[in-house]
């Protein structure tokens, strides 16, 4: 593994990076000085979104979501349990496909919740419908090439 990873500012869209020894220790972001691995739910415009899913090293999974969709909102807690159970090894964020409608058609998003997990500028799997934590740790862990 390199000795530096690449992780895309959920805030700002800096690429920024990151000595793998230090992905743990709350990095921030050279430009804004966001936090880049937080163990907290990012919200994500569609710029951001491609540009992680596009060059950051570390998993991101994608919760693509809507206000209106009840399984959506019964999940929140859940995705965010498992933002925290991940740690420093993955990060979650989402987008709200309401907001940004074109996102559903880009990523080929037929319903919602959807969880696409990106690592190292490809999709790398999915998972679709509401989960318990549980099953979304296990599935980064299953899919993803995690830091130990």
């Amino acid at each position: 593994m390199a000795e530096n990873l690449k992780l895309t500012c959920l805030e700002c869209g800096s690429v920024n990076r990151v000595p793998v020894a230090k992905v743990g220790a709350g990095p921030k972001c050279g430009t804004c000085g966001a936090r880049l691995n937080d163990t907290k739910v990012k919200a994500l415009d569609p710029a951001v979104l491609q540009k992680a899913a596009k060059n950051d090293d570390l998993p991101l999974l994608v919760d693509f979501w809507a206000p209106w969709c009840g399984p959506c909102r019964a999940m929140a807690p859940q995705f965010m349990q498992a933002a925290q159970a991940l740690g420093a090894q993955a990060r979650l964020a989402k987008i709200d496909t309401q907001e940004h409608q074109k996102v559903s058609q880009r990523y080929g998003i037929r319903g919602i919740p959807a969880l696409i997990l990106f690592q190292k500028g490809r999709e790398l799997a999915r998972l679709d419908g509401a989960r318990p934590s549980g099953q979304i740790v296990d599935f980064v862990r299953k899919k993803a090439k995690l830091i130990a």
